[in-house]
């Protein structure tokens, strides 16, 4: 069962639907099915209360902010307190993982933005937490690619809830000598924050959020595995 957040944005559900697909070509032995923990349908609660037999739940997010640490195992211990035979393993979000770095990076290149170019300033765009380990998550990245490809220098930028914000980091990337800028996705699926991000970085190249890459597929198989390794399911 992978959770994705939701979106008012059909494309969103598109997207994580396009995941899953990926996902099954590379298990075709597994039921691989898909649920939201909200906006979107179906929600997670609905599914997890007609599921029959043990279930492994992936959360299909790049963090752990609040999303992972509060609403879904609340969801996940609401629907075993309404049905008491429910077995279900909750694995471990998708990030860190340097094939989501590449999953980015690739998407940026794909955008027209090649490592080694001086003139490019690059804003790493994410959602943003108040859970202040999952936004420093965020800032490494940037320093490592800082240190890695030539640009003119990587920012961190957030969407929501924490600064700096996208025009911040196009700030100082531009007070750095940045003559272009190119934004770099750290989102799954399109949407809201990611409309805002390409909003405020008005004339920048923006990348497409990581969506169906096939490192992410691997990643989510390997999160399903690491998860059904560690021990029995329990109820």
């Amino acid at each position: 069962m992978a959770v994705a957040h939701g979106s008012r944005d059909p494309r969103s559900a598109a997207a994580v639907a396009e995941l899953l697909a990926a996902v099954r070509a590379r298990r075709p032995d597994l039921d691989v099915r898909g649920a939201f923990l909200d906006l979107s349908r179906p929600l997670l609660a609905d599914v997890l209360d007609a599921a029959r037999g043990p279930v492994v739940v992936v959360p299909l997010l790049l963090g752990r902010a609040f999303h992972a640490r509060v609403d879904l195992p609340g969801l996940v211990e609401a629907a075993q307190r309404r049905n008491r035979g429910l077995s279900v393993r909750v694995a471990g979000v998708l990030g860190p993982d340097a094939r989501l770095e590449a999953a980015a990076l690739r998407r940026l290149s794909e955008a027209g933005v090649v490592p080694g170019d001086p003139e490019v300033g690059v804003v790493l765009a994410a959602t943003g937490s108040s859970h202040p380990p999952a936004n420093a998550r965020v800032h490494e990245i940037a320093r490592r690619w800082a240190g890695s490809f030539g640009w003119a220098g990587v920012r961190p930028a957030f969407a929501s809830a924490t600064t700096p914000d996208v025009p911040s980091a196009v700030a100082a990337l531009r007070a750095r000598g940045a003559a272009r800028i190119a934004v770099a996705s750290w989102f799954l699926a399109p949407g809201l924050l990611p409309d805002r991000v390409a909003a405020q970085a008005a004339g920048a190249v923006v990348a497409a959020p990581l969506g169906a890459a096939e490192t992410v597929a691997d990643v989510v198989v390997d999160r399903y595995a690491e998860a059904l390794g560690s021990g029995a399911l329990t109820a």
